[in-house]
């Protein structure tokens, strides 16, 4: 191939579709004869022949929405079946760390059960006839951590943003790390608390930052840039471990646990 026929690969594009944020990038190839979508475990691309813009390469992507979704959910599958979770029986991870998580039945103890974090070890306090899941303790413990933390960032953004949102919910999506709603509701996903605080505070930004500006436009990503400076660093941790964040609590303990 002679070297004016070498594919060039632009800049990270997005797109919203169906309420899903998909970043693609275009593939300029003088060989191509017609506009292609290629879905795969890197990514989107869009591979856009000579005499053609990226403003029809993005109507292109969108005119194909469903089949590029479509294609994105079957490559996520296909990535977990062949990639099965590495870790250690016993730990998760909090706020980027990764945390032993430790079962303590008490013959002395009547409260309910009890959640603390000391030295890097989870430590879940039961009665021995505790009616109580410890995966149950566990997630409600690591929601409450969540909703701490996010608060703690919508109050800090929200005073540089001057906006604040109509209410707050932590939930637990699975296939979205959070969402801003016409009404100014935030919904945020409680798994990010797994996440470093970098990757949690720029999905806090993004909604924030939907609540003055509802679009994905150039003005959208270079606020939540100044106010998240490490916005695409985040992003690429997302892309690379966001698959870890969903691990089965109950998958941590034995039967009965």
């Amino acid at each position: 191939m002679a070297l004016a026929d070498a594919p060039h690969t632009d800049v990270p594009q997005r797109l919203l579709l169906d309420g899903q944020e998909v970043e693609w990038r275009l593939v300029r190839s003088a060989a191509a004869k017609k506009l292609r979508i290629k879905v795969g475990p890197d990514g989107v691309k869009v591979v856009l022949p000579e005499g053609r813009n990226s403003r029809e390469a993005a109507a292109f992507v969108a005119d194909n929405r469903d089949w590029v979704i479509e294609q994105l959910e079957r490559t996520r599958k296909l990535l977990a079946a062949r990639r099965p979770e590495k870790r250690a029986d016993g730990c998760i991870a909090f706020r980027g760390e990764t945390a032993a998580v430790r079962v303590v039945r008490a013959e002395e103890w009547r409260a309910p059960n009890k959640v603390a974090l000391e030295d890097g070890v989870i430590t879940i306090t039961c009665a021995m006839d505790s009616k109580t899941a410890a995966a149950r303790s566990l997630e409600n413990w690591l929601r409450k951590q969540a909703r701490e933390r996010i608060a703690q960032h919508i109050t800090d953004i929200g005073k540089r943003l001057k906006r604040a949102p109509n209410r707050i919910y932590v939930m637990g999506q699975r296939t979205k790390w959070g969402n801003c709603s016409g009404l100014g509701n935030l919904s945020l996903n409680w798994r990010l608390i797994m996440a470093p605080d970098y990757v949690l505070r720029y999905i806090v930004t993004h909604e924030m930052v939907h609540l003055a500006i509802p679009d994905h436009s150039q003005q959208f990503w270079l606020t939540v840039q100044s106010l998240c400076p490490n916005a695409d660093r985040a992003r690429q941790w997302l892309v690379a471990n966001g698959h870890r964040l969903t691990v089965d609590l109950a998958g941590l303990f034995s039967p009965g646990g």
